[in-house]
């Protein structure tokens, strides 16, 4: 299928190859080329196939095609002999320096036999003489040849390497990734780090690099210690060349740095990512480094015990890990032989079983955000507390009896004994125990029903919740169990009045069915008869919870006193039987009555006199949710270190226990909270990942997700970009985001942060491209136009940025169509005049009307927050628009008129006070008052004048921070008088 259309003529032709040449690398680039080879072959214009092929030439070279770019640079060879008239000296250097592409090529292709490499470099070297060339780019391609072949290189590098660089040699930073490898290979960790310095540094890059020279490094920097800088260039290198076929060996080495620093899971992760090259990678070369590094994780996994875990791999089959590693091994063993057949050394073979017999460097390195382990990933939802769970029996009778015992005190072994029972009651060769004591088999099927539907309810789901409680109920009433049979509809009454309410009100929606639920527990409770008394405190607790909800969704002062009571009753009949998970239960819900309606002071002292009882009574298992609410209501009552106190308590004792009976999650995302009120940023984020990973393992994926993007929110805000796009690089690869299942305004919201991420990480190409995306998307949001100004008013800037301005009116258009039914004043503002700032830097005096109209626009928008009452959060809309004006126009050499603006945006802010709100801004407004009076209209002394008086006032009031701008630019002119 065409994916261009044909052009007409070779202006059209011209045009369409500057357009693929801004493609992405990849298929649709390299098919596209191909078609316009065929397009110039129409027209009698050498040049224009010249063209046509060196593309062509380019796309097969970074598309992994190796077999195809000698066949293309052959005919680009008969044309400059036929016509070397058409070459200019720019084609002519590209013909000569595309000698190296081939050469490259040709060693990575095993079929090509030694001898036509040897005759390919010979040909460089007549073909470079008889130019007139330096030979410094053929003795670099012989050293890479016997560097290839295992051959002694040290007398090939140094006919190399002693050379001074020619116009034809490889970029700097090639030729420094080359030398250090070299030192590598012989061992030497520490002068190859040196020599890789400027790479790493970001001082040298091309198209390869630093990717290229970033994964060779990884593991000389582990092992000389310099493990933060390792981690570091992992996830900005890794980055870099995920997904891409020409950059699969990069991606297979950061695979081995992955399994040799105990990040498994990590791995797979990127491996997953990276399925596709397993199908495009066409170089066997690469193919090899790349399948080589796929080893050294698979491996690693299975030497771990977890050869089962599915890995991805080859497409049409499904594989495990150890499956998996079985193929990739025989491929690779292939590729090696052909190679060192080829070479007739055994090299390849032997720098196989090199890296697959590399032990590895370290145990554990936190390398992004998202750290699990092996183990995690096997069982997503096991999390075995430290604390030693007590030996499940092994006698079916003594299991139920040991489950129904432990779920009466409602203690969370009780979690592990049901979950063994499921596995067991559903195997086919299941025979239910002759026991009296342990009933019939309808009632352990009742007890299995029951606990289900208790975690559903604890995730929410009470749809589920409600029908498995009713089931449950039936198959009681059949076992003969009246008492659980009233439990379990108890529990079935009250999860059906948390089910969301239909009409608009609903909270008084919500307090009306809690209202009707309680009635119906309490005539339940009056008409069952024989309770027992764990069955009695159950149902009791059950009329307070639902009292207490009640207030909690109306937060009416009238249903204080009703919760009260329940509670006073629980507490008393509990205590009279010793039920001490109860007793705990009444004093909790009593404490929480206090929170609601806003005593926290009475609710603290209550919570005091829990923890006084857990510690001497226990539960030990309620501790850490009774710490996680006091240390809440402390942070409420502005004491945070109290607060962190109780947190770093409650997470501490949590871990004696499984994840959802502590509120492990709840307590790290406190903990995190109360860190940003101590000023301890860093460590909240770690928090904050670990309970959104806590979250996610315990099947509420919402919350999880939700609380990953504020993870990588702040992480931006903290400037650690590189581990904000891993971290949500990681999360847009999850299997239900990728199948659409999950929120799409949530994953929206990931996406735009990722986007924001990228902006800062100075991809602009690629965050652009995810700014025009979520911009289309958003669109469609009918019932969140604001939003949409936002995403589009965001998007214009980066277009802007690009240099779009067409692109970026259009967007800013759609910007304002949706502010106009849901306004942003003040993001609208700051966008409008910062896409008129990139338009009058980058276009000059051609670009004024169009900032201008941006302006005219911006102002506007300011005149109807004005109207509306709006007050921005930051700078006055209408001073910062001023500012702006003498900023665009002096841009675009409208020097007066700027001025003009500048003296209007003064005005607007007012002279400084003593305090700090308006100093900054009056100060940049001098000081770009000063240049351009100073600078641009050449007005020495009014500038000096402003300058200096400015400077005095600023100084005066102690804003000396803000006056050196103006000292440094007063300097200036009178250096220039």
């Amino acid at each position: 299928m065409p994916t261009t259309t044909h052009p007409r003529n070779t202006d059209e032709l011209y045009q369409a190859l500057q357009d693929n040449d801004r493609r992405p690398y990849g298929r649709t680039r390299t098919v596209t080329a191909e078609e316009l080879v065929e397009a110039a072959e129409q027209f009698e214009d050498p040049l224009a196939l010249v063209r046509a092929l060196l593309e062509l030439q380019e796309a097969y070279t970074y598309g992994s095609e190796p077999r195809k770019s000698p066949v293309v640079f052959a005919r680009l060879l008969t044309l400059f002999d036929e016509q070397p008239d058409v070459f200019d000296e720019r084609l002519r250097h590209l013909l000569f320096w595309r000698f190296k592409w081939v050469a490259g090529a040709l060693r990575a292709l095993p079929e090509i036999p030694l001898a036509g490499l040897r005759q390919w470099l010979t040909e460089m070297r007549h073909r470079y003489e008889k130019a007139g060339l330096d030979l410094q780019p053929y003795y670099g391609q012989a050293y890479l040849l016997a560097a290839h072949l295992g051959e002694d290189v040290t007398p090939a590098y140094e006919l190399w390497a002693a050379r001074a660089r020619s116009r034809l040699s490889d970029c700097e930073a090639c030729e420094i990734c080359d030398r250090a490898r070299y030192h590598l290979q012989a061992g030497d960790d520490e002068r190859a780090l040196r020599t890789w310095e400027p790479v790493l540094d970001g001082k040298e890059s091309c198209q390869e690099e630093p990717a290229r020279s970033v994964s060779y490094a990884l593991l000389p920097l582990l092992r000389t210690g310099r493990t933060e800088r390792a981690v570091a260039l992992h996830v900005a290198g890794y980055r870099s060349c995920r997904r891409n076929p020409s950059m699969s060996a990069e991606i297979g080495r950061h695979l081995e740095f992955c399994a040799l620093t105990g990040n498994e899971a990590r791995g797979l992760e990127l491996l997953a990512e990276n399925r596709n090259l397993f199908d495009e990678v066409d170089s066997p070369l690469e193919l090899f480094d790349f399948l080589t590094g796929v080893e050294v994780l698979l491996q690693r996994v299975e030497l771990l015990g977890h050869g089962e875990l599915p890995a991805a791999g080859y497409a049409g089959r499904t594989w495990t890990v150890t499956g998996l590693r079985a193929e990739v091994r025989g491929r690779a063993d292939d590729l090696a032989a052909r190679f060192d057949a080829r070479n007739g050394t055994t090299a390849h073979t032997d720098r196989r079983r090199a890296r697959l017999d590399r032990a590895p460097l370290l145990d554990a390195l936190e390398l992004t955000l998202r750290t699990r382990s092996l183990d995690e990933v096997a069982a997503p939802a096991a999390a075995p507390p430290a604390r030693p769970v007590a030996e499940i029996p092994e006698s079916l009778p003594e299991l139920i009896l040991r489950a129904r015992a432990l779920d009466e005190q409602g203690h969370p072994d009780a979690q592990t004994c049901w979950a063994r029972l499921r596995t067991l009651a559903a195997a086919r060769d299941y025979t239910h125990p002759e026991d009296p004591a342990v009933g019939p088999l309808v009632r352990l099927r009742a007890d299995l029903l029951a606990d289900e539907a208790n975690r559903a309810g604890n995730k929410d789901d009470f749809t589920v919740s409600v029908a498995l409680h009713e089931e449950a109920a039936g198959l009681y009433e059949d076992a003969g169990q009246p008492g659980h049979a009233a439990l379990a509809r108890a529990c079935a009454l009250l999860a059906a009045a948390e089910l969301p309410a239909e009409n608009d009100d609903a909270a008084g929606g919500k307090a009306a069915a809690l209202t009707a639920a309680h009635a119906s527990l309490v005539r339940l409770h009056e008409e069952t008869a024989g309770l027992a008394p764990h069955q009695e405190a159950r149902l009791l607790r059950l009329r307070a919870t639902a009292l207490g909800l009640r207030l909690q969704a109306s937060g009416q002062e009238e249903h204080v006193a009703p919760v009260h009571a329940e509670v006073d009753l629980l507490e008393t009949f509990a205590a009279r039987h010793d039920i001490t998970a109860q007793i705990s239960g009444a004093q909790m819900l009593r404490a929480s009555t206090h929170a609601i309606r806003g005593d926290l002071p009475a609710a603290v002292t209550a919570l005091d006199a829990l923890l006084h009882r857990l510690r001497d009574h226990g539960p030990a298992w309620h501790l850490p949710r009774t710490l996680a609410l006091r240390g809440r209501l402390r942070l409420g009552l502005q004491d945070p270190r109290a607060a962190h106190d109780d947190l770093a308590e409650g997470l501490r004792l949590a871990a004696d226990w499984p994840a959802d009976v502590a509120g492990t999650a709840r307590l790290h995302a406190d903990l995190a909270e109360v860190l940003m009120h101590l000023g301890r940023p860093d460590e909240a984020l770690r928090h904050l990942t670990r309970s959104a990973e806590l979250d996610l393992r315990g099947g509420s994926r919402t919350e999880a997700f939700c609380t990953y993007s504020n993870a990588a929110q702040l992480s931006l805000d903290l400037g650690r970009v590189e581990d904000c796009i891993a971290l949500l690089d990681s999360l847009l690869a999850e299997p239900d985001v990728t199948a659409g299942e999950l929120d799409d305004r949530l994953v929206a919201q990931l996406r735009l942060t990722r986007a924001r991420a990228l902006h800062m990480g100075e991809d602009l190409k690629a965050a652009t491209a995810e700014f025009v995306a979520l911009a289309a998307e958003s669109a469609t949001w009918d019932d969140d136009p604001g939003s949409h100004a936002m995403i589009a008013a965001e998007t214009a800037v980066l277009l802007g940025e690009s240099g779009e301005f067409g692109r970026a009116r259009e967007a800013m258009d759609q910007a304002l169509a949706a502010h106009a039914r849901d306004p942003r004043h003040e993001q609208l503002s700051n966008c409008l005049r910062e896409l008129a700032r990139h338009q009058a830097q980058q276009q000059g005096p051609d670009g004024l009307a169009g900032a201008l109209a941006l302006l005219a626009d911006a102002g506007r928008v300011a005149d109807e927050a004005r109207a509306a009452g709006y007050e921005a959060h930051g700078r006055s809309l209408d001073s910062a628009l001023a500012y702006e004006h003498g900023r665009v126009n002096a841009y675009a050499g409208a020097y007066e008129d700027a001025l003009a603006a500048l003296e209007r945006a003064l005005a607007l802010v007012g002279e400084p006070g003593a305090e700090q709100d308006r100093a900054g801004e009056w100060a940049e407004c001098v000081r770009l008052a000063g240049a351009v009076e100073g600078i641009y209209l050449e007005r020495t002394a009014p500038a000096l004048a402003r300058l200096d008086a400015a400077v005095s006032r600023l100084t005066a009031l102690g804003h000396t921070a803000e006056s050196e701008p103006l000292s440094s630019l007063a300097a200036r002119l009178r250096d220039e008088e």
